[in-house]
Protein backbone atom coordinates (compact mmCIF):
# COMPACT_ATOMS: atom_id res chain seq x y z
CA UNK A 1 0.00 0.00 0.00
CA UNK A 2 0.97 3.48 -0.49
CA UNK A 3 2.60 5.55 2.24
CA UNK A 4 -0.01 8.40 3.72
CA UNK A 5 3.25 10.66 4.30
CA UNK A 6 2.72 14.79 2.94
CA UNK A 7 4.21 14.73 0.11
CA UNK A 8 7.78 17.21 0.39
CA UNK A 9 7.90 20.79 -0.50
CA UNK A 10 4.69 21.42 0.29
CA UNK A 11 4.09 22.97 3.44
CA UNK A 12 0.36 22.14 4.96
CA UNK A 13 -0.78 25.71 3.95
CA UNK A 14 -3.60 24.59 1.89
CA UNK A 15 -4.75 26.16 -1.93
CA UNK A 16 -1.36 28.09 -3.26
CA UNK A 17 -4.47 30.71 -4.41
CA UNK A 18 -4.99 31.37 -1.20
CA UNK A 19 -1.53 31.75 0.41
CA UNK A 20 -0.61 35.58 0.52
CA UNK A 21 2.84 35.64 0.22
CA UNK A 22 2.05 34.23 -3.91
CA UNK A 23 -0.70 36.98 -4.58
CA UNK A 24 2.09 39.43 -5.68
CA UNK A 25 3.26 36.96 -8.23
CA UNK A 26 -0.10 35.91 -9.37
CA UNK A 27 -0.94 39.81 -9.27
CA UNK A 28 1.48 40.39 -11.77
CA UNK A 29 0.21 37.61 -14.16
CA UNK A 30 -3.21 38.95 -13.67
CA UNK A 31 -2.25 42.38 -14.84
CA UNK A 32 -0.25 40.92 -17.91
CA UNK A 33 -2.84 38.89 -19.04
CA UNK A 34 -5.51 41.85 -18.13
CA UNK A 35 -3.28 43.82 -20.57
CA UNK A 36 -2.85 41.49 -23.06
CA UNK A 37 -6.64 40.75 -23.82
CA UNK A 38 -7.39 44.49 -23.05
CA UNK A 39 -4.90 45.21 -26.28
CA UNK A 40 -6.23 42.55 -28.50
CA UNK A 41 -9.70 43.29 -27.45
CA UNK A 42 -9.02 47.34 -27.99
CA UNK A 43 -6.46 47.22 -31.00
CA UNK A 44 -7.85 43.81 -32.62
CA UNK A 45 -11.36 42.38 -31.90
CA UNK A 46 -13.30 45.49 -31.07
CA UNK A 47 -12.16 46.92 -34.38
CA UNK A 48 -13.28 44.16 -36.47
CA UNK A 49 -16.40 43.20 -34.83
CA UNK A 50 -16.82 47.24 -34.77
CA UNK A 51 -16.59 47.19 -38.94
CA UNK A 52 -18.45 44.56 -39.12
CA UNK A 53 -21.86 45.86 -37.21
CA UNK A 54 -20.99 49.57 -38.78
CA UNK A 55 -20.62 47.31 -42.35
CA UNK A 56 -24.52 45.43 -41.70
CA UNK A 57 -25.98 48.99 -40.60
CA UNK A 58 -24.37 50.56 -43.28
CA UNK A 59 -25.77 47.55 -45.96
CA UNK A 60 -29.04 47.23 -43.95
CA UNK A 61 -29.41 51.00 -44.36
CA UNK A 62 -28.62 51.22 -47.78
CA UNK A 63 -30.87 48.17 -48.69
CA UNK A 64 -33.77 49.93 -46.59
CA UNK A 65 -33.40 53.51 -48.77
CA UNK A 66 -32.78 51.09 -51.63
CA UNK A 67 -36.42 49.95 -50.90
CA UNK A 68 -37.82 52.59 -50.30
CA UNK A 69 -36.41 53.93 -53.75
CA UNK A 70 -37.87 51.25 -55.57
CA UNK A 71 -41.33 51.39 -54.12
CA UNK A 72 -41.34 55.50 -54.57
CA UNK A 73 -40.53 54.41 -58.30
CA UNK A 74 -43.56 51.42 -58.40
CA UNK A 75 -45.69 53.81 -56.73
CA UNK A 76 -45.05 56.45 -59.93
CA UNK A 77 -45.31 53.68 -62.15
CA UNK A 78 -48.62 52.58 -61.29
CA UNK A 79 -49.91 56.05 -61.02
CA UNK A 80 -48.70 56.77 -64.52
CA UNK A 81 -50.40 53.10 -65.46
CA UNK A 82 -53.42 54.14 -63.96
CA UNK A 83 -53.10 57.27 -65.33
CA UNK A 84 -52.72 56.13 -69.05
CA UNK A 85 -55.33 53.40 -68.18
CA UNK A 86 -57.62 56.23 -67.38
CA UNK A 87 -56.84 58.08 -70.69
CA UNK A 88 -57.32 54.94 -72.90
CA UNK A 89 -60.49 54.17 -71.31
CA UNK A 90 -61.38 58.14 -72.14
CA UNK A 91 -60.61 57.58 -75.73
CA UNK A 92 -62.14 54.30 -75.70
CA UNK A 93 -65.45 55.45 -74.39
CA UNK A 94 -65.11 58.65 -77.33
CA UNK A 95 -64.54 56.06 -79.70
CA UNK A 96 -67.51 54.13 -79.27
CA UNK A 97 -69.83 57.10 -78.58
CA UNK A 98 -68.55 58.11 -82.00
CA UNK A 99 -69.14 54.66 -83.70
CA UNK A 100 -72.94 54.56 -82.35
CA UNK A 101 -73.82 58.30 -83.81
CA UNK A 102 -72.18 57.26 -87.18
CA UNK A 103 -74.08 54.07 -86.95
CA UNK A 104 -77.22 56.05 -86.04
CA UNK A 105 -76.34 58.84 -88.52
CA UNK A 106 -75.91 55.75 -91.26
CA UNK A 107 -79.04 54.39 -90.38
CA UNK A 108 -81.36 57.32 -90.91
CA UNK A 109 -79.36 58.31 -94.11
CA UNK A 110 -80.22 54.10 -95.29
CA UNK A 111 -83.55 55.11 -93.71
CA UNK A 112 -84.37 58.03 -95.94
CA UNK A 113 -83.00 56.54 -98.94
CA UNK A 114 -85.45 53.55 -98.42
CA UNK A 115 -88.52 55.35 -97.41
CA UNK A 116 -87.60 57.40 -100.53
CA UNK A 117 -87.33 54.64 -102.63
CA UNK A 118 -90.77 52.93 -101.01
CA UNK A 119 -92.28 56.26 -101.33
CA UNK A 120 -91.24 56.41 -105.60
CA UNK A 121 -91.99 52.49 -105.47
CA UNK A 122 -95.67 53.08 -104.06
CA UNK A 123 -96.35 56.13 -106.38
CA UNK A 124 -95.44 54.39 -109.65
CA UNK A 125 -97.15 51.09 -108.33
CA UNK A 126 -100.74 53.54 -107.30
CA UNK A 127 -100.10 55.07 -111.01
CA UNK A 128 -100.26 51.71 -112.54
CA UNK A 129 -103.30 50.83 -110.43
CA UNK A 130 -104.90 53.63 -111.23
CA UNK A 131 -104.32 52.48 -115.14
CA UNK A 132 -105.19 49.23 -114.79
CA UNK A 133 -108.70 50.19 -112.78
CA UNK A 134 -109.03 52.94 -115.68
CA UNK A 135 -108.95 50.49 -117.70
CA UNK A 136 -110.82 47.76 -116.24
CA UNK A 137 -113.70 50.23 -116.17
CA UNK A 138 -113.60 51.00 -119.88
CA UNK A 139 -113.59 46.87 -120.23
CA UNK A 140 -116.58 46.97 -117.63
CA UNK A 141 -118.58 49.20 -119.86
CA UNK A 142 -117.85 47.04 -122.86
CA UNK A 143 -118.60 43.93 -120.61
CA UNK A 144 -121.61 45.45 -119.36
CA UNK A 145 -122.69 45.77 -122.44
CA UNK A 146 -122.01 42.70 -124.38
CA UNK A 147 -124.03 40.83 -121.10
CA UNK A 148 -126.67 43.08 -121.19
CA UNK A 149 -127.08 42.37 -125.40
CA UNK A 150 -126.93 38.84 -123.74
CA UNK A 151 -129.15 38.37 -121.30
CA UNK A 152 -131.98 40.45 -123.51
CA UNK A 153 -131.25 38.34 -126.09
CA UNK A 154 -131.64 34.86 -124.29
CA UNK A 155 -135.21 36.59 -122.09
CA UNK A 156 -136.70 38.13 -124.95
CA UNK A 157 -135.35 36.54 -128.06
CA UNK A 158 -134.81 39.52 -130.10
CA UNK A 159 -131.56 41.27 -130.46
CA UNK A 160 -130.07 44.54 -129.12
CA UNK A 161 -127.81 46.88 -130.59
CA UNK A 162 -124.60 47.52 -128.75
CA UNK A 163 -125.95 51.65 -128.71
CA UNK A 164 -129.53 51.03 -127.33
CA UNK A 165 -128.03 49.07 -124.77
CA UNK A 166 -125.72 52.08 -123.91
CA UNK A 167 -128.46 54.64 -123.90
CA UNK A 168 -130.66 52.48 -121.27
CA UNK A 169 -127.53 52.15 -119.09
CA UNK A 170 -126.73 55.61 -119.24
CA UNK A 171 -130.44 56.25 -118.73
CA UNK A 172 -130.32 53.63 -115.54
CA UNK A 173 -127.28 55.12 -114.19
CA UNK A 174 -128.61 58.09 -114.13
CA UNK A 175 -131.73 57.54 -111.99
CA UNK A 176 -129.79 55.79 -109.38
CA UNK A 177 -127.39 59.23 -108.96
Amino acid sequence: MADPAPATGHAAGGLPQFDLAQWPGQMVWVLIVFGVLFLLFSKVFVPAVGGTITAREDRISGDVAEARRLKAEAEADAAAAAAEMEAVRARARKLALDARNEAKQAAAARRAREDARFSEVMAAAESRIGAARAEAMTHVQAIAVTTAQAMIEKLTGLGASAAEVELAMAGASGQRG
